[in-house]
């Protein structure tokens, strides 16, 4: 079946929206961390004295910065690019690649128990993959689009 390349750039196989992973390069997540980051400048010693004279609050600055950090390192692709960095046990990929569908739901199997998700995630998968059955991969992504993923 063939999608519009952006709802495919974004939306994995398992119908997670890859764009507002964390990990995702090219999501919000990195973009915003990046930015905040290129604001906050060299706010770690005015953090420290913010402590002290402020808040005392400012002593988790050092954790705060390591996860902005995190954030904006994302450099993940996309799972229909490269193996998901979000969740190392993922096997609906190669799935999906092996039963040459873009959506696990299209998968005479679906749902199936070798996709390697946790249980939360995988009922979030079986959910979401009834829905783009039910409406179709674009008016998905529509609905999610300017959702968070989270």
């Amino acid at each position: 079946m063939q999608y519009n390349k952006e709802y495919l750039n974004r939306l994995a196989p398992c119908g997670l929206h890859c764009g507002k992973c964390f990990a995702f390069r090219d999501g919000d997540i990195h973009r915003l961390s990046v930015e905040l980051l290129g604001n906050l400048g060299n706010f770690e010693p005015y953090a420290k004295r913010f402590e002290t004279h402020l808040d005392p609050v400012f002593q988790n600055y050092p954790a705060f910065k390591a996860m902005l950090d995190y954030f904006a390192a994302g450099d993940c692709g996309g799972c229909r690019k490269e193996k998901c960095k979000f969740y190392k046990n993922c096997k609906v990929r190669t799935c999906a690649e092996e039963h040459s569908v873009d959506f696990c739901h299209q998968c005479p199997e679906f749902p199936c128990d070798h996709t390697g998700l946790d249980e939360d995630l995988y009922k979030r998968h079986v959910k979401i993959n009834r829905r783009i059955a039910e409406i179709g991969p674009a008016a998905y992504y529509e609905e999610v689009k300017d959702t968070p993923r989270y």
